[in-house]
């Protein structure tokens, strides 16, 4: 299971910065991975020109990645979402465990959270698969997550990313922004009730840092 790999292809075929890498899966092992590749970028939404009409420019739609290989352990997970992170120069991960909302107590918020972490944010907003012949499971995954809960992960990416523009310190980067493999920071297990925020920090910075 290589996210760097399906992830440099994406950025080779789109061509534009990403903003942000999330990949969400339900709290069962061997279940699909959904990844999402939000892209910074705007285009009409239309070819169809009018005379007098400014028609503006819609956000690009984000790219969604099934990633059906088996995985028995989150750690695995952990380790790919690492891996490929490193290696995109970016300065953390975030992974947040969420219970399922279709439990007794459970919030209009938490049942949003859900649907966004798959990639559900209103019915005007169409993601589109990467490849042909490559569908993806969303909606059962998100019946699933809702009743036994999910980890989504999150990284901002420096190289092939929007966030290389800010040049923001950070002594581990290469050239390009980004990191060679092997990522040295180790996985951290899940928390036992199955619901809080683990941040696994990549970048740093070595040197004196002096106000400008």
């Amino acid at each position: 299971m290589d996210l760097f790999d399906r992830l440099e292809e994406q950025v080779a075929r789109v061509r534009l910065p990403l903003f942000a890498v999330t990949v969400t899966a339900a709290a069962q092992v061997n279940s699909p991975l959904l990844a999402i590749l939000h892209w910074h970028g705007f285009r009409r939404a239309t070819p169809l020109v009018l005379p007098g009409v400014d028609i503006p420019p819609r956000p690009i739609a984000g790219s969604v990645i099934q990633l059906n290989t088996p995985w028995h352990r989150f750690e695995t997970v952990d380790a790919m979402l690492l891996d490929a992170a490193w290696q995109y120069g970016a300065w953390e991960v975030e992974r947040v465990e969420q219970r399922g909302c279709n439990v007794i107590g459970a919030s209009a918020a938490e049942a949003l959270a859900c649907r966004q972490a798959f990639g559900d944010y209103d019915e005007d907003i169409t993601f589109r698969a990467p490849l042909p012949g490559d569908p993806t499971d969303r909606r059962e995954l998100m019946q699933l997550a809702a009743s036994k809960g999910y980890v989504r992960w999150l990284f901002r990416p420096i190289k092939d990313g929007l966030w290389r523009t800010l040049d923001e310190p950070d002594d581990t980067l290469e050239a390009d922004g980004g990191r060679q493999p092997p990522c040295p920071v180790r996985t951290q297990p899940r928390r036992p009730d199955g619901r809080g925020r683990t941040l696994y920090r990549l970048g740093t910075v070595h040197r004196l840092l002096l106000p400008r």
